[in-house]
């Protein structure tokens, strides 16, 4: 027995205070002697920790055992017992993000944030068809980035694209893009007929950003009735009472007029909720403004003042907005000044730049310049606040707003102590100065600001960067377009190939044909098509020349492919490699085309039951190592060569545009003799018809050739392992002959 509880009984045995007896029906006290004064200095503990931080570090203590310690059965396990599979309707968790996966998901997330959605959805959809396939948090990412640029029709066709086609599992973040794209959009109903399914087959429930949508998308639409009856939902399922669902059916009934109601709800949430969101009450007051009643309007803004919560950014800024927006600057000061001395981070974080911008942006509005500066430096006054650490959203709203005065140089002393600080300059700063100094004329400063950005490694988006280049060849710095975009081409993806066209003419045209030639063998290299009137135009200046054969020779040379090298963080991307564009449709997504196969016919929605995992893997992949759609693309080739090839080489007995029933189905746009149209009513995504209104390009040696030496060519007429979209080849594929997976990588 422990000591402690030997040497504590003991005290207690001659610390007895009195004794008593009965005799008689009568009690008598006998008073013994004082207890002993050492008692008096023993606490007696009453539970088994004295403290309750004692016991949350026990607490702690016991999670780490079991993190560290494994479990017994995992001890025990027989090591040619196979692990039991996961559910195949669960998603996957943020644990997958690892790896070669987690570099390509940042790969699309760089492309998402520099703003070239269509390079991202590219790589995105590429990699389904290799081994390194995305996660569902890439497939939302991309989602999720089309929805925010009002691209409704591309977001909710890459839902189906990933979740229907290619059968990863969804999880209620997809779910919740889905909604809100369908809400935004005007059809309400579909984003319901969402709502249903989850409820019907999905392993999980709506969140309460679920509701949310469907409310907001409902009032807009006018069906309030239906917005409280979805609300009456949330309540039903736990959820609990949220805040900006009650503020959606406010403002419905606000804009009916309907006080009494609005009021009606705004009472159900506070006694439903004791901190509810500010946003209720910035309702409130717009409507009381737009009525003409400024004394109710400023009434509810005290009376949650008078309630004392500590709101988080979000909330203070709505109020922020609300105030200046109907001229309440006085207001909207104290109440930023309020903010600037209850941020006492990492305690609590009562601003952000968001907040910062709301009244820098003011300022600018009114031409008060040296006023915005002086808020934009503004710290807290009281004693415990800390002052904000300024992100780079702050400083890129600062420079935009000096760029819009024409005040280069405070945007470039913005820029440099910017460029001091622990903050990197991203693409929208460059890209709001290199606008700025060009708009200014001042070219000096933009070639330099461009030469800084490509430097950085930053992506320049292909209609960014043709704008500025030719700006540039309009002032004759063509060699300094071409030192850029030899620094362009050693990142991924590499510059677009109307950014060469355009460098190269203007090359021919000044008579450097010697950088003309670099830059050819690096669109070689780097897998960029070259179209055949750019081959015309550099035959036919070459020619003059009397270099024919030279460039001949690079047009017709075996280059090693660039993406051989490994240099890709993400997917590898192969010379000649075409997405496989995909058509979104209200309905069950299908393949364009007559000879569809039925049973590649998807319900509305991912099927949430009654799959392996190995479905859930990607059911199209062969045995070997996966290839992509145009992963080992042959070189372009004239109809003339090919029948030249036709008549050296013994075709195989199939014929071109040949549905055979045991292989895949084939699809539309797979050969060149079989050109589909699309199904009638079906909406193209602006990035679907990669090849419509473009001259098609001229692959010329792949890497995938390059490792045939001494093997003859013939023409492909069966279709490859991974079906490819409608659209997606041009021309007839010309593959070498030989065993599937010569040269493999």
């Amino acid at each position: 027995m422990n000591f402690h509880w030997i040497l504590l009984r003991s005290l207690r045995k001659s610390s007895v205070l009195s004794t008593s007896t009965t005799t008689g029906g009568q009690t008598l006290w006998h008073h013994q002697q004082p207890p002993n004064p050492i008692h008096r200095l023993i606490l007696l503990r009453n539970f088994a920790y004295s403290s309750a931080e004692e016991a949350a570090a026990e607490r702690r203590r016991r999670k780490r055992r079991l993190r560290v310690e494994p479990p017994l059965y995992a001890l025990r396990r027989d090591a040619n017992t196979p692990r039991p599979r996961p559910d195949p309707r669960l998603a996957e968790t943020t644990s997958a993000l690892v790896g070669p996966r987690l570099n390509l998901h940042n790969r699309v997330q760089s492309l998402i944030r520099a703003g070239d959605l269509d390079s991202a959805s590219l790589v995105a959809r590429q990699s389904v068809f290799s081994r390194t396939r995305p996660t569902v948090f890439t497939c939302n990412a991309i989602a999720a980035s089309m929805y925010r640029a009002k691209r409704y029709s591309d977001s909710i066709a890459l839902f189906h694209y990933f979740f229907n086609q290619y059968n990863i599992v969804p999880n209620v973040v997809s779910y919740n893009n889905l909604v809100l794209t369908h809400c935004e959009s005007g059809n309400v109903d579909k984003g319901i007929e969402v709502y249903n399914h989850i409820l019907a087959n999905a392993p999980f429930t709506p969140s309460y950003m679920t509701y949310r949508h469907l409310t907001k998308g409902l009032v807009d639409a006018g069906r309030i009735d239906e917005a409280v009856y979805y609300l009456r939902e949330m309540l039903n399922k736990a959820l609990g009472a949220d805040s900006i669902v009650y503020d959606n059916l406010i403002r419905g009934y606000l804009n009916l007029d309907n006080l009494e109601k609005a009021y009606e709800f705004f009472d159900e949430l506070r006694e439903r909720c004791q901190v509810y969101d500010g946003a209720v009450h910035a309702t409130f007051m717009d409507w009381f403004f737009s009525k003409g009643r400024e004394k109710d309007a400023m009434d509810s803004y005290r009376s949650l003042l008078d309630k004392g919560f500590r709101m988080v950014p979000p909330t203070s800024n709505v109020l922020l907005e609300t105030l200046l927006k109907h001229g309440k600057k006085v207001e909207a000061e104290a109440l930023f000044d309020h903010m600037l001395g209850d941020h006492t981070p990492p305690t609590f974080n009562a601003l952000n730049s968001d907040t910062f911008n709301i009244m820098v942006n003011e300022c600018f509005r009114l031409g008060k310049v040296s006023e915005a500066y002086e808020v934009f430096r503004k710290v807290g006054k009281t004693p415990k606040c800390k002052p904000f650490s300024m992100d780079l959203g702050g400083y890129n709203n600062m420079i935009t707003r000096y760029c819009e005065l024409e005040m280069m140089d405070e945007a470039a002393q913005m820029f440099a102590e910017l460029c001091g600080k622990s903050l990197s300059p991203d693409v929208t700063t460059y890209r709001t100065l290199i606008d700025a100094y060009f708009k200014m004329e001042s070219i000096d400063d933009a070639l330099q600001m461009y030469k800084k950005m490509v430097e950085a490694g930053l992506r320049v988006i292909p209609s960014y960067a043709n704008k500025w280049f030719s700006k540039l060849i309009e002032k004759g710095m063509v060699l300094d377009c071409a030192a850029i975009l030899s620094k362009m081409y050693e990142r991924d993806p590499k510059p677009d190939s109307m950014s060469y066209d355009m460098v190269i003419r203007r090359l021919c045209q000044e008579g450097n044909l010697d950088t003309t030639l670099n830059l050819l063998e690096q669109m070689l290299r780097g897998g960029v098509g070259v179209t055949p009137t750019l081959r015309e135009y550099l035959s036919e200046v070459f020619g003059k020349e009397g270099r024919l054969a030279e460039i001949e020779r690079l047009l017709n040379s075996r280059l090693p492919s660039y993406a051989a090298q490994g240099q890709s963080s993400g997917p590898p991307r192969m010379g000649g490699q075409v997405a496989p564009p995909y058509v979104p449709q209200s309905g069950p997504p299908r393949m364009s085309g007559e000879f569809a196969a039925p049973q590649m016919q998807t319900p509305e929605f991912p099927r949430m039951a009654k799959q392996s995992p190995s479905q859930m893997g990607g059911q199209m992949q062969p045995s070997g190592p996966p290839q992509m759609a145009g992963q080992f693309a042959a070189p372009y080739m004239q109809p003339s060569e090919l029948s030249r090839m036709a008549e050296q080489v013994q075709p195989p007995p199939r014929t071109v545009g040949q549905m055979q029933p045991s292989g895949p189905p084939q699809m539309a746009g797979q050969v060149a003799a079989m050109h589909m149209q699309p199904l009638a009513g079906q909406v193209q995504p602006s990035w679907a018809p990669r090849m419509e209104g473009r001259e098609p390009t001229v692959q010329m040696k792949s890497s995938f050739a390059s490792r045939m030496d001494g093997q003859v060519p013939s023409v492909q007429t069966h279709p490859p392992a991974t079906p490819q979209m409608a659209g997606s080849v041009s021309a007839a594929e010309v593959q070498p002959s030989g065993p599937p997976h010569v040269g493999r990588w």
